[in-house]
């Protein structure tokens, strides 16, 4: 059956250009696609045991993390997700990853994920670059961003009050962990376009 409402963002509209990069409000931060250098970044985070608990994923050789620094572009490419590495603007330096995960180009929605490297945190870098990121996403014109973490999971909690991410409840049991399942709290972000405020 037809759909009768238009897309919020016309597909085609990622696709046809270059994944862009980002830089905090401060100047400090870049966000940019990962290339194939960053393989090794990668593979680290995921030897990071918060990494792997609260992603509940592995990556075991430096292969993997070629095939996600590939698949990355791809999902760009077909509008599925977009991964970038916050990187310090500096050196280059990683610190982190931020990503829009579960397109919708129809109704403008997408779900955050993020990680942040060990020596990095403490310093501000998430809610930095999820700031970055949710700025460039509403003018791109996503309608709706979510972040959803585990109760347990303080930190993300922090990270999405500090970016302006309201928390609008709690998904019971709703996330398997390797320690069995979690509730989820869900946090959104709604775009300013739409006269809805942020906070």
């Amino acid at each position: 059956m037809p759909i009768e409402i238009k897309h919020t963002i016309q597909p085609g509209t990622f696709s046809a250009t270059t994944q862009p990069t980002l830089r905090t409000q401060d100047g400090d931060l870049v966000l940019r696609a990962p290339e194939p250098q960053d393989a090794p970044t990668v593979h680290a985070a995921f030897q990071d045991p918060a990494v792997r608990y609260w992603h509940a994923r592995s990556m075991e050789s430096l292969d993997e993390a070629r095939a996600w620094v590939e698949t990355a572009h791809q999902s760009w490419q077909r509008e599925e997700a977009a991964q970038w590495l916050v990187t310090r603007a500096a050196d280059d330096a990683p610190l982190g990853r931020m990503a829009l995960r579960d397109m919708d180009l129809l109704e403008g929605h997408a779900e955050i994920g993020y990680w942040v490297l060990p020596p990095a945190r403490g310093q501000a870098v998430a809610p930095r670059a999820l700031t970055t990121l949710t700025s460039w996403a509403f003018t791109a014109g996503f309608h709706r961003l979510e972040l959803q973490h585990s109760t347990r999971n303080e930190a993300s909690c922090r990270v999405a009050a500090k970016a302006g991410y309201v928390l609008e409840g709690t998904r019971r049991s709703a996330a398997l962990h390797t320690d069995g399942w979690h509730d989820m709290h869900v946090h959104a972000c709604v775009g300013p376009a739409q006269g809805v405020s942020r906070g």
